[in-house]
């Protein structure tokens, strides 16, 4: 599988490198748990119309779709989200959002081919749901950095404390954020491109 560590210019699937209409194009992915914001800040943060595959929650999926501390959530994606940004000229960010449920899982190995990098979104009210996404690029050695998105109305936590609960590497930036920002999400990217690259270099 091809990996931030591949060479990009031997390996045409890669999208860590890949030149598109004169700029360099970086695959990135958006993981978490279900219902952490992952949606949100695909549209929050693309510069064009981005693709949806959600679908509303239905009561045949109650059963398998644990919504405790999400009750409000009405639909979810079944597929991915996808969205552009132009970080700078000529350095342009493809957005591929994960889905979040355990049984849509499979389309993870796909997504992730090519990727420079993740951010992995935490919910501090459902923080074990990220622990899958950290799993699954510690496992492949893709860098990723957590964005712990703080919903109104929960209690807050420091960034070491968050860590701490995760089990992360000293290395891996956690970082909070409002998913529903522009600019909170502009700065996330910011920081897992500085993240990947500094592990490509070391």
């Amino acid at each position: 599988m091809a990996s931030v560590h591949s060479d990009p210019t031997s390996d045409p699937a890669s999208a860590a490198g890949q030149r598109l209409w004169g700029a360099t194009a970086l695959k990135v992915l958006v993981a978490g748990g279900f219902g952490a914001g992952k949606t949100t800040l695909v549209g929050a943060v693309s510069e064009i119309r981005p693709l949806r595959t959600e679908e509303v929650l239905s009561e045949r999926g109650r059963p398998v779709d644990d919504t405790a501390g999400v009750e409000a959530k009405r639909t979810t994606t079944v597929a991915m989200d996808f969205g552009r940004i132009d970080l700078k000229p000529g350095l342009a960010l493809y957005l591929f959002g994960t889905p979040g449920q355990d049984r849509f899982w499979f389309v993870w190995d796909e997504l992730a081919r090519g990727s420079l990098g993740a951010l992995v979104l935490a919910d501090t009210r459902r923080l074990a749901d990220c622990f899958p996404s950290v799993d699954f690029f510690e496992q492949r050695g893709i860098p990723f950095v957590v964005a712990v998105n703080c919903f109104e109305g929960t209690e807050a936590y420091a960034p070491d404390d968050v860590r701490a609960a995760l089990d992360l590497d000293p290395a891996v930036p956690v970082l909070l954020c409002d998913a529903r920002r522009r600019e909170d999400g502009k700065e996330l990217l910011i920081r897992l491109v500085q993240h990947a690259w500094g592990a490509v270099a070391a």
